[in-house]
C-alpha cells in the first residue's frame, strides 16, 4: 500500500508534534469519522486521534465498500503500518468494535500488543446476531436503524441522500451479519466494553461476555444513559473515561 493510498484510510487529529499515543477509532455500520469529531479537544494534546473513513462514503463516496470482516480489517492493519511508532489504543462503536477486535489481533501476532481496547454497544463476537438485515428492504433495513437511536436518520428521508447512504449501510450490515466467529481467540490488551444503558440492540449478558476475550483482571464494564448513540450526548463523560483509562494505562507502562 503505498503512503497515499494508507493515509486516505484516517482521519488525523494531531495536537502535539510528538504524541505520547495514538486513539484508532472505528465507527458504526454506516458511519463515518464524523463521529469522532468532537474528541480531539476533549482528550490530552499528547493523545492523537485516528478516525478511520471506511470506504464508500464521504469524500471516499466513488470507493467500493468492503463487505467481509477478514479484508476490512487486514487492510487497516495495512494502512496502519506509517503510525507503529507510536502506542495505540481502538475503540470501536457497534461494528466498530468487532473491526477493532480484529485489528488487535493482528497487531497482537506481530508483538505489537494496543494499550487498551476500549469496544462499545456491540455484544462479543462469539454472541453475534444471526440476521440477514442486509438483504431487507430499504424500508426494514432503515426501520432496524432508527429502532438503535436517533442519530441523523431523518437523511434517510431526503431521496438524494437516502440513494448516497444506503449502499453504504447496506455493505457494512452485510459485513457484520457475516462476522460469526464461534471460537473468537483472546487478545492481550485490556479490555473495557461501553453500553448505553437503554440501547436496544444489546443484551448487558452478550456484552459482559466479552471478559472471556480478556486476561483474568484485564476487563472492565462501563455503562452511560442513553440508546445505542449514548456516546454523542455523553460525548464528555464518555471521553473523559477513555482518557482516564489511556492514562492508567501510559503510567502502568512507566511503572
Amino acid at each position: 500500500m503505498t503512503a497515499h493510498d494508507a493515509k486516505k484510510w484516517f482521519r488525523v487529529h494531531r495536537r502535539a508534534a510528538d504524541p505520547r499515543l495514538r486513539l484508532v477509532c472505528f465507527p458504526h455500520a454506516g458511519g463515518t469519522a464524523q463521529l469522532f469529531h468532537g474528541w480531539p479537544p476533549l482528550l490530552p494534546e499528547d493523545v492523537e486521534v485516528l478516525a478511520v473513513r471506511y470506504p464508500g462514503r464521504q469524500d471516499r463516496l466513488a470507493e467500493a465498500c468492503i463487505e467481509d470482516m477478514a479484508t476490512l480489517a487486514e487492510t487497516i492493519d495495512d494502512a496502519l503500518q506509517p503510525w507503529l511508532d507510536r502506542p495505540l489504543a481502538l475503540f470501536g462503536h457497534s461494528m466498530g468494535a468487532c473491526v477493532a477486535y480484529e485489528l488487535a489481533l493482528r497487531l497482537e501476532a506481530r508483538g505489537i500488543v494496543p494499550e487498551h481496547l476500549l469496544v462499545s454497544a456491540h455484544a462479543a463476537p462469539q454472541w453475534a446476531e444471526h440476521t440477514a438485515l442486509h438483504s431487507a428492504d430499504d424500508e426494514t433495513l432503515i426501520t432496524r436503524v432508527r429502532h438503535l437511536g436517533d442519530l441523523h436518520s431523518g437523511a434517510y428521508d431526503i431521496p438524494e441522500l437516502r440513494d448516497l447512504l444506503l449502499p453504504a449501510l447496506r455493505a457494512d450490515y452485510r459485513l457484520i451479519e457475516g462476522y460469526q466467529p464461534l471460537h473468537p481467540a483472546p487478545v492481550k490488551a485490556p479490555i473495557t466494553a461501553y453500553v448505553g444503558q437503554d440501547d436496544p440492540s444489546c443484551v448487558l449478558d452478550q456484552v459482559l461476555a466479552w471478559c472471556d476475550l480478556a486476561a483474568p483482571g484485564f476487563f472492565e464494564l462501563c455503562s452511560f444513559p442513553g440508546d445505542h448513540f449514548y456516546l454523542v450526548a455523553q460525548e464528555a463523560e464518555v471521553v473523559a473515561d477513555v482518557a482516564a483509562r489511556l492514562a492508567r494505562a501510559c503510567n502502568a507502562d512507566q511503572a
